[in-house]
């Protein structure tokens, strides 16, 4: 794939779409800090001109696709809003994809896990689903676009995909899984993979210099509870919180749509990020490590 040889051709230039995302915010300071040449924009993925001119006007060899939609506060309001779900989640991010196909550009897509729920043969506890298996998680609008897309953008050679789930940052972010949580008047708790952003995103800049290509589950090892996550958070940054739990049948009650529960294995992520001597913590110590950086921070 043309992307690959960029690297000894020419210094790398990144282009962030979705620049005034949660997300994208994140891996426009992250390269920042490591000195690359990064650039950010917020243009329409589904506008085929607006998106090559983009292309053209700013060479980059790297593009990361952060934009999308997942629905504000959350992805319910997918459920009303199927055009507008299709148009970025589905037009979008192919037509991104294939543009940068055209103009031989790496392009990494964060994409998610919520495509999978557990059943009989990854049960509470289990095997995580690996990236070769097939979505069966259906529940949600939001989740049925992503997975479609992702079975078919794997095909393009200059495509990384990387699946995050439940991702959270250092902060309390609205956007954050944790913020959300903490919010909730009750919670399910189920066991299920997540990303913490601080450790996985220099991963991703680091699979996309290398012109890695394929799907990732994106997330850190293992598996943690929701009660396990406020827990944590409690015992380390706000030791006045409370909650409550309750059943996903009394869950769907008071949601619109679905919501995927589910373990990814990272066999596949581990071993390649090895090769590049870069480490990802287990899921119960990055969120430890997690909530003291945001101690450390004065967050409360």
């Amino acid at each position: 794939m043309g992307a690959s040889s960029t690297k000894v051709t020419r210094q790398h230039r990144f282009l962030i779409w979705g620049g005034d995302g949660w997300i994208a915010g994140h891996l426009k300071t992250l390269l920042e800090k490591q000195g690359k040449d990064v650039h950010t924009t917020t243009v329409r993925m589904e506008d085929r001109e607006a998106v090559l001119g983009e292309l053209i006007r700013i060479q980059p060899t790297h593009v990361l696709n952060a934009a999308g939609c997942t629905g504000r506060p959350n992805v319910d309001w997918c459920e009303d809003h199927k055009e507008a779900t299709i148009r970025s989640n589905v037009i979008g991010t192919l037509n991104l994809a294939d543009c940068c196909f055209l103009r031989r550009i790496h392009c990494t897509v964060f994409a998610t896990g919520c495509i999978y729920q557990y059943d009989e043969a990854h049960p509470l506890g289990g095997p995580g689903f690996l990236e070769s298996d097939p979505a069966n998680f259906a529940g949600s609008f939001y989740s049925v676009t992503k997975a479609h897309v992702e079975e078919i953008i794997k095909h393009y050679n200059n495509c990384l995909i990387l699946r995050l789930r439940m991702p959270v940052s250092d902060d309390l972010h609205p956007r954050s899984f944790v913020t959300k949580i903490t919010k909730y008047e009750h919670v399910v708790d189920i066991p299920n993979s997540h990303t913490i952003l601080t450790d996985l995103l220099p991963a991703a800049v680091l699979l996309a210099e290398h012109g890695e290509v394929g799907v990732y589950n994106f997330t850190n090892p293992g598996a943690i509870s929701h009660n396990e996550v406020l827990t944590l958070f409690r015992d380390v940054v706000r030791p006045s919180l409370t909650w409550k739990n309750f059943s996903v049948e009394e869950q769907a009650k008071v949601i619109k749509a679905g919501r995927s529960n589910c373990k990814l294995d990272t066999t596949k992520l581990v071993v390649k990020l090895k090769e590049y001597g870069y480490g990802i913590p287990e899921i119960h110590e990055a969120y430890r490590r997690c909530f003291e950086r945001m101690k450390g921070a004065g967050i409360k």
